[in-house]
């Protein structure tokens, strides 16, 4: 019977076998013409499996050593000094929220009744944890062809009551921090990114490029597989003020006020004499809770994975621009039909995807089951129009629960006329290319 020598040699040759599989029966393939093309999809290698492997043998399976060097090398990445991971892009939305309700804030803690100006044409989860809250979204329209929420409305859009802006950076597009970022910190609002389609996104500010996600208060990611990196499921939490990170940590962690991480013991050395609330003095600090929180945690399988793909941000990113650059030239001369997207001012998008609106004439279903029936995958942008969804059906007839600033027009169009196809980074230019003469055959008949 065989036998390994120790246990790092065993790991060495148990990554060495993994890394054959993954050349052997994982590694891309050849594209043929007419084959699927996904409008998004995981890129990874033989590194992602070698880790994910290593870290089940470990077989700690909750966060652990991966995870804490994910959140470094996340946070040297961005730039900020504090990253927590939890287990989904939706789940840092609700932490980053929720943060804000803590009473470690005083007076700039969020209580129901408040207002957080935001928009409808989106994805629900940037939404919904002021919802469930009992905070009340104020929704402005958005701008074609960028697709970010309208900066002309923000003073209409304040009163008394509010206290922060929520709003993400449409596919990958950042809105306009600088104009945003003023607004906040004129009437002394939070600001939350929801970087969740925008990870490697610049934005000049102050003569200085920055990275999105970063400027506000609070920024979000999601690692699901369509995303800018991908753990399978997973997400981040990220900030540059340490209470708020405190608080995040605790929310995120069943809203315990130990800071002790998972399996360790003590480190304040004041485990069991402290006073808390009415508890018997010396209870003991890993079972005493300063918030209503939730274990949002993911796992370090997960984190081992995002530790390979923080490497490839730089490709990534680099591979869909070009994409995104490559797909607007081809559709050049398609502006009868089709108007396509816009870069925000002072941004440099790393895009999500490619997001076409269809002028008046084009009928986006025709386009859209065209271009899937010749194995082009598609997507609306998200929601739409989120307070058009049946989510939202007692509160529309009601009136209450939620207020618009004038009329969501471009909202609306969104949600009747867009579309969009994807520019992810395992996307060769041969995919490419069949994509923009699929699109343009879609519309054969119509004037171009």
């Amino acid at each position: 019977m065989f036998e390994w020598k120790d246990e790092a040699e065993a790991r060495r040759q148990i990554r060495e076998q993994v890394k054959k599989f993954y050349h052997q029966f994982k590694a891309p393939k050849e594209y043929r013409e007419g084959e699927r093309i996904s409008y998004a999809s995981r890129v990874y290698d033989a590194e992602e499996m070698e880790l994910l492997v290593d870290s089940a043998l470990d077989f700690w399976l909750t966060s652990g050593r991966y995870t804490d060097r994910f959140e470094r090398e996340f946070a040297e990445y961005l730039g900020v000094n504090y990253c927590s991971l939890v287990n989904s892009g939706s789940s840092a939305n609700l932490l980053a929220f929720m943060a804000l309700t803590s009473p470690l804030l005083g007076d700039r803690k969020i209580v129901p009744g408040d207002e957080m100006i935001t928009v409808a044409a989106g994805f629900p989860t940037t939404v919904t944890p002021a919802l469930q809250y009992g905070v009340i979204p104020v929704f402005l329209d958005v701008t074609i062809p960028q697709y970010n929420l309208d900066i002309s409305r923000l003073e209409e859009a304040l009163t008394p009551r509010t206290k922060l802006v929520m709003a993400a950076h449409t596919l990958g597009n950042p809105f306009d921090l600088s104009t945003v970022k003023q607004f906040c910190d004129k009437y002394g609002l939070w600001l939350i990114e929801d970087n969740c389609d925008a990870l490697g996104s610049r934005y000049l500010l102050d003569g200085e490029e920055k990275l999105t996600g970063t400027i506000g208060d609070i920024g979000t990611s999601s690692f699901y597989p369509p995303h800018h990196i991908t753990m399978g499921e997973g997400g981040a939490v990220y900030t540059n003020n340490p209470l708020l990170h405190k608080i995040i940590r605790s929310f995120r962690d069943w809203g315990r006020d130990c800071i002790c991480p998972s399996g360790q013991d003590n480190l304040c050395g004041h485990r069991f004499d402290g006073q808390f609330g009415e508890l018997p003095r010396g209870y003991d600090h890993k079972y005493v809770y300063s918030h209503l929180g939730y274990n949002l945690k993911a796992t370090d399988m997960q984190a081992a994975i995002g530790c390979a793909q923080i490497k490839k941000m730089p490709l990534f990113t680099e591979r869909r621009r070009h994409n995104f650059n490559r797909l607007k030239e081809g559709l050049q001369g398609t502006e009868e039909c089709f108007i396509l997207p816009e870069a925000c001012e002072n941004a440099k998008p790393n895009w999500f995807g490619f997001l076409i609106t269809c002028q008046e004439g084009t009928d986006r279903n025709k386009v859209v089951r065209y271009i899937e029936s010749k194995g082009i995958q598609s997507r609306m942008l998200f929601a739409g129009n989120l307070i058009k969804h049946p989510c939202f059906d007692v509160m529309r007839k009601s009136g209450e629960g939620y207020r618009v600033i004038g009329c969501l027009e471009n909202t609306d169009r969104i949600m009747k006329d867009s579309f969009w196809v994807g520019v992810y980074p395992g996307m060769t230019d041969e995919r490419i290319d069949y994509m923009v003469k699929m699109i343009r055959n879609s519309i054969k008949g119509e004037s171009l």
